[in-house]
């Protein structure tokens, strides 16, 4: 099996995990002002999930073009990344329908760090196949420096949630500001 086989049985799984977001969200019980005011925590919990996903799915494309065969650490590596992927449709409805309430915000911290997590090993994986090839490990290193912070990040907004869930969401922000160009990729 190629890679573009496992990029697009990603695809597929990636675009579920947005439409099962969408679907969480509910229509305003009525046409007025404060029915639809009480729509802002889960429609703001779904936008900054579509992103943290958007950008994943682009993080994820790049990648999947510097593996060099489908092996069986890439493919469960993936699988791994994937249902980590797929938890985020239910924290970003927990969290929305709690208005971001402490134990919600970790929740949501913790399934991105698990997720952060499974994308720097899926990194990992792929990287080892670069062995002898000095441009692509000194990317490589770039790159899994990055994922490395961005996962102690995310583990980080997990107590700071019962401390103060206004720094949770500014992780969860700033770490889409990192991620949001991909990283220069080379041709092998």
């Amino acid at each position: 099996m190629g890679t573009n086989r496992i990029e697009a049985f990603s695809d597929g799984v990636i675009a579920i995990i947005l439409t099962v977001m969408v679907l969480e969200l509910k229509v305003p019980s009525a046409a007025t002002i404060p029915a639809l005011k009480a729509t802002v925590p889960a429609m703001l919990s779904y936008a900054l999930s579509f992103l943290i996903v958007a950008i994943m799915w682009v993080n994820h494309h790049h990648l999947m073009h510097l593996a060099k065969h489908a092996t069986a650490a890439v493919l469960w590596s993936n699988n791994n990344l994937l249902f980590w992927m797929s938890l985020i449709p239910f924290v970003t409805a927990y969290m929305g329908q709690t208005r971001g309430a402490p134990l919600a915000v970790a929740t949501y911290g913790a399934v991105l760090t698990m997720t952060a997590v499974a994308f720097t090993l899926l990194r990992h994986v792929i990287n080892r196949g670069h062995q002898g090839n000095e441009k692509l490990e000194e990317q490589d290193r770039r790159a899994m420096r990055k994922s490395m912070f961005g996962s102690l990040l995310y583990a980080t907004s997990v107590p700071l949630a019962f401390v103060s869930v206004d720094l949770s969401f500014f992780i969860f922000l700033l770490i889409p500001a990192i991620y949001f160009l991909p990283e220069r990729m080379l041709n092998a």
